[in-house]
């Protein structure tokens, strides 16, 4: 059934950034975005990260796709990721049009897609990995697609590696997968949010510039120049990743802790032993290192793990009954004048006065990096996969407005 010109079809998504703690890095295909080696992320609570995405479809629109970000047009025709996930999720709708006479011609008609981040894009915050998760589940939305998550993550997959476990709440493990066209490494969930709620997290804020070296660059540098990167792809992270799905399933958090933190620090070595090295981290990251190993030190069991991705901005996770221990000691550092302390993970510090962890025992440098060097911080802790809601982006004649 063709569709009416007139009408313009809608549907908005809300999407999770995800912090990986085993992480990915390389690709074995790059036009089919598929991993050197698996990871396995967890999904961050929306009520502190999200990505917002209205998906819609006109015959009034103008005759090519469009797409806005954060109030600015996006060249869509320039970039091959985001016109490959178009593609795929168009041929899905177009089958179930062709299986249906009744359903509307949705696959002809050219799309209007509109999206905000609550972050700043491009900031060492998966800005992407919500971008196109949150894409992908709106569009598919829009067609009223069939397809699971699990299904649906290796089209995010082609727009941003990282999409693909943005698809999903809780603990989400993307396997490399063996197959050359890609179909086997796709994501799945180790365990949802609910199975450890407890989990936190605090993100450091060191810069919302952009990345000196952009992670597509950088990782394929590192593949092709570094020696500890097959190593690592190879031997170290399939051990890494069966020993933190049992950590997970185990709600072991010294175990998870350990196995989060070598992972960073493994996946930082092979950057600066790429060639030209490669810094992702500085020195405020560094002080915050000293920080989480100090306080695990000062406690006397391990409370606190730190991971970095490809920018300088510290992710801490800790469980919420050492919150205070944690973010706490964080907060009496830089201070209750420090934006973001505010929000839905707030009240468990909210009362706190005083560090959690003596100060006096903690490297004084350190400190005074952090206070110089953190422009601000996030509360949040594990959540669930993409939600479907009625706040749109795009108004009920198919103009853009802000939420």
């Amino acid at each position: 059934m063709a569709a009416s010109n007139e009408s313009v079809y809608r549907a908005t998504t809300t999407a999770p950034v995800n912090i990986a703690v085993i992480k990915y890095w390389g690709k074995r295909d790059t036009t089919l975005n598929l991993p050197t080696n698996s990871s396995l992320s967890v999904t961050l609570s929306q009520r502190s990260l999200r990505t917002l995405t209205t998906a819609s479809c006109s015959g009034n629109f103008p005759a090519e796709d469009t797409l806005n970000l954060n109030g600015k047009p996006q060249d869509i025709q320039s970039s091959k990721r985001t016109l490959a996930c178009i593609s795929s999720l168009r041929a899905h709708r177009k089958a179930l049009e062709d299986a249906d006479s009744s359903l509307p011609a949705l696959s002809k008609l050219p799309l209007r897609i509109v999206s905000e981040n609550n972050f700043p894009t491009a900031a060492g915050l998966a800005s992407s990995a919500a971008g196109f998760a949150a894409l992908v589940r709106a569009v598919a939305n829009l067609y009223e697609l069939p397809q699971s998550p699990k299904e649906l993550s290796r089209i995010a997959r082609q727009g941003s590696g990282s999409a693909c476990r943005s698809l999903m709440g809780g603990y989400v493990a993307w396997r490399t997968g063996e197959l050359v066209d890609g179909s086997d490494s796709l994501a799945e969930e180790v365990a949802p949010a609910s199975h450890w709620p407890e989990m936190r997290a605090l993100v450091l804020v060191v810069s919302a510039e952009k990345k000196d070296v952009p992670s597509t660059e950088g990782m394929q540098t590192t593949v092709g120049t570094s020696a500890l990167f097959a190593e690592r792809a190879q031997n170290v992270v399939p051990q890494r990743m069966t020993a933190i799905e049992t950590a997970i399933r185990d709600r072991n958090f010294p175990d998870f802790a350990e196995i989060t933190m070598r992972d960073s620090n493994t996946f930082h070595a092979t950057c600066l032993d790429s060639w030209p090295p490669i810094f992702y981290m500085n020195d405020v990251s560094r002080a915050a290192v000293r920080l989480v190993h100090d306080i695990n030190r000062i406690v006397g069991r391990t409370v606190a793990a730190y991971t970095f991705d490809a920018g300088p901005n510290a992710v801490i996770y800790y469980e919420d009954k050492d919150s205070e221990l944690v973010a706490g000691t964080a907060k009496a550092i830089l201070g209750p004048k420090t934006e973001g302390w505010d929000g839905a993970f707030y009240d468990r510090i909210a009362n706190v006065t005083a560090p959690g962890v003596s100060l006096d025992q903690v490297d004084s440098r350190a400190v005074e990096v952090l206070k110089d060097g953190v422009s601000r911080v996030i509360l949040t802790g594990v959540g669930e996969g993409p939600i479907k809601v009625d706040t749109h982006l795009v108004s009920e004649t198919g103009e853009i407005i802000s939420s």
